[in-house]
């Protein structure tokens, strides 16, 4: 029997989800690679707070949030990336978290550093992607830091968005904690064109 493809419904979105239980403490730490590993010493380590939030600035809860980025080097341990035998091996460089009853995640992670990728220079940066209830698929967005204004200006992803929508992907620093550098990124699902957070295609 023949079964014809539908364009997805507004009911056909993300799901079923884990429950909190399925999420152990270790699994937003980049900083190891194991729940029982040390954490890497290479690097500048700071801690990633944020609010995964729906149009009208609603909190959206039971969210995934993943991240992943290069070490402290610039390298990531796959085989994809040329610099792989130099990537720090205590580094995971992948973490998820599952958003609280008010939409909030937190990962702990090292500043990355940036690294040529097809005849450019990337900034030094983070990935995030969103899989939540009401999503049809997950969204993707990049994430910078103030402290490389130089290389942000030249980064071929940022640059692909029109500048006012730039400062949108640099986080902001917070109060330091237990000596830790801490950022805030709060991502807006869907929102008017001066609030909306800007996403990319993988």
């Amino acid at each position: 029997m023949k079964t014809e493809l539908q364009m997805p419904l507004s009911s056909h979105t993300i799901g079923p989800f884990f429950p909190p239980s399925f999420f152990s403490e270790a699994d937003n730490d980049l900083t190891r690679i194991s729940r029982d590993a040390a954490p890497t010493a290479r690097g500048t380590p700071y801690i990633l707070r944020g609010t995964i939030m729906k149009e009208g600035r609603i909190p959206v809860p039971n969210a995934i949030v993943e991240v992943w980025q290069a070490d402290a080097g610039g390298h990531f341990r796959h085989p994809h990336d040329p610099g792989a035998r130099m990537a720090d091996p205590d580094f995971l460089g992948w973490g998820r978290d599952w958003t609280d009853s008010d939409g909030c995640y937190s990962f702990r992670s090292v500043l990355p550093a940036g690294y040529d990728s097809n005849g450019s220079h990337r900034a030094p940066h983070a990935n995030l992607r969103v899989m939540g209830a009401g999503l049809m698929n997950p969204v993707s967005t990049t994430l910078f830091f103030p402290d490389f204004a130089k290389e942000n200006a030249s980064d071929i992803v940022l640059s692909a968005l029109p500048p006012a929508l730039r400062p949108r992907l640099i986080v902001t620093e917070l109060a330091a904690e237990d000596g830790l550098r801490v950022f805030g990124f709060d991502i807006l699902l869907r929102g008017s064109a001066e609030e909306e957070t800007p996403f990319f295609q993988d």
